[in-house]
């Protein structure tokens, strides 16, 4: 393997070159009208403009990055995440055209797209599943059955695609129809496809994922867990390594359980498998993500693993480098996305120019980014500027180092999601373990933004006032000299 073509933008396409350019692989990055000046297509040894700036006119044009990709004489395609990193007709058509796809093969990415084919496909695994339907909703009124046997709360939830679209919490049978239309509805249009499916909705779950490696020798081995439970809108903001509440026997236990997930679908390269753990510490599997994670950077820093390198060398053919008897978690890392958002105004999207824009540096420290000073935020992709990621030998240190971070990272023109971190890394919940996938509902409150909003309003204005005296006094020290 020669040569990369890097299917993505912003951090993850740095972050994949970074590794290529370690292993001696000569990179090719792609981008739209809107990426043409930004830093990955720097950063590759070459660079190609692929269309307009919507994704459905650049970065989701599947056809084109293939003809883009043999034209360049291009070995292998890596899709980051997003885009068309779980697209399995992408998938088969890099494979169809004798290029490597860095990542699972495309009947794997099939079968764990859809939930319901997901948990078919590990039926025979006695993994632990939530209660519910394992077919798509067919008959309203047998749904309605359905949920009176399993008992409400339930989840209306899409069988294809995730990120909080077309799911539904539905507490009492009256509300089933409407939130099942709804459901339907949303999942249609987000995804093509509108089959859903209800299950038992777990109150005040932990969202804990577990990182998987599987090579084409049948050798699969897990790397730990995440803790993914401080989300917005369903989805990740803030993620840490290792999870404050797992016991090394339920740690071994779903480590297990991940490694037969991916046995299931016979997995090739880096994947995630996802669980909800309940307040009792059940764990049920929730899906399998077949493809790099945001958060992969928190394992790597625990465990001393390139997850990057490990896929490049197993699309190369390799065995994993390592054994399970091998690894160790040492220390503990956190990760925060900075997101172009307005925490205070319910996480609303942040567009604008970066008239300052500049990262924090030092020991423990990690920013993967994809901005630089003076560029503006484009509308058509997802609003991440970075991860901000800190390592410590504890998770207390890790935490103060998260701190001290968010302080130096100097953002001026848009709003940002480092406020919200600062936040949640400050406040008791977090500090002391004891949170769940409901925290921005419990905590981040109406009535809290407002007083924060109070509070650095004041702030502001005594530094203002002080700065004004203090130019006043130096007038007069000046006036008198």
């Amino acid at each position: 393997m020669k040569k990369i073509l890097i299917a993505n933008r912003g951090e993850i396409a740095i972050r994949v070159m970074k590794t290529a350019k370690k292993m001696g692989i000569k990179t090719v990055a792609v981008f739209s009208e809107a990426d043409k000046k930004a830093p990955h297509t720097k950063f590759a040894d070459e660079a190609i403009y692929i269309g307009d700036s919507p994704s459905n006119k650049s970065y989701l044009l599947g056809n084109k990055i293939i003809e883009v990709a043999k034209k360049l004489n291009v070995d292998a395609i890596h899709p980051g995440y997003g885009f068309l990193s779980e697209n399995a007709d992408f998938a088969k058509e890099v494979e169809d055209n004798n290029l490597i796809f860095i990542g699972p093969k495309s009947s794997s990415i099939a079968t764990m797209g859809n939930k319901l084919a997901a948990k078919e496909a590990v039926k025979k695994y006695n993994i632990p599943m939530v209660p519910g339907e394992d077919k798509a909703i067919q008959s309203p009124k047998k749904t309605v059955a359905t949920a009176k046997k399993i008992g409400f709360p339930i989840l209306i939830k899409a069988a294809a695609g995730g990120g909080g679209k077309g799911m539904r919490i539905v507490y009492h049978e009256n509300e089933i129809l409407e939130q099942l239309k709804r459901a339907i509805s949303e999942a249609t249009s987000a995804f093509g496809n509108g089959s859903v499916f209800i299950e038992k909705y777990i109150e005040s779950p932990r969202h804990i994922e577990i990182q998987i490696l599987a090579d084409s020798f049948g050798n699969v081995v897990h790397l730990f867990e995440r803790e993914c439970s401080i989300q917005r809108r369903h989805q990740k903001v803030i993620e840490e390594a290792p999870s404050s509440i797992l016991t090394p026997e339920l740690r071994k236990k779903m480590g297990e359980d991940a490694i037969k997930v991916a046995k299931a679908c016979n997995y090739l390269g880096a994947g995630t498998v996802e669980f909800l753990v309940d307040k009792n510490l059940n764990y049920y599997f929730l899906e399998m993500n077949t493809r790099l994670q945001v958060e992969h950077p928190v394992t790597e820093l625990i465990s001393g693993i390139d997850l990057v390198e490990e896929q490049i060398k197993i699309a190369q053919g390799k065995p994993i480098s390592f054994h399970q008897n091998e690894l160790k978690i040492k220390g503990h890392a956190l990760e925060l996305r900075v997101y172009a958002e307005d925490s205070y105004q319910n996480f609303m999207p942040s567009i604008g120019t970066l008239i300052k824009y500049q990262l924090p540096k030092g020991d423990g420290i990690r920013v993967d980014n994809g901005f630089e000073e003076g560029m503006e935020i484009p509308i058509y992709y997802d609003p991440m500027l970075s991860k901000l990621i800190t390592y410590g030998k504890t998770r207390n240190e890790a935490i103060q180092l998260m701190l001290m971070a968010i302080k130096s990272y100097k953002v001026d023109g848009i709003k940002t999601t480092l406020p919200f971190g600062k936040f949640v890394f400050e406040h008791v919940a977090f500090t002391s373990g004891n949170f769940d996938t409901h925290f921005v509902k419990k905590y981040f409150t109406e009535d809290i933004i407002q007083k924060i909003i109070a509070e650095e309003s004041t702030i502001a204005a005594i530094t203002a006032l002080k700065l004004y005296l203090n130019e006043q006094k130096k007038i007069k020290i000046a006036k008198i000299n």
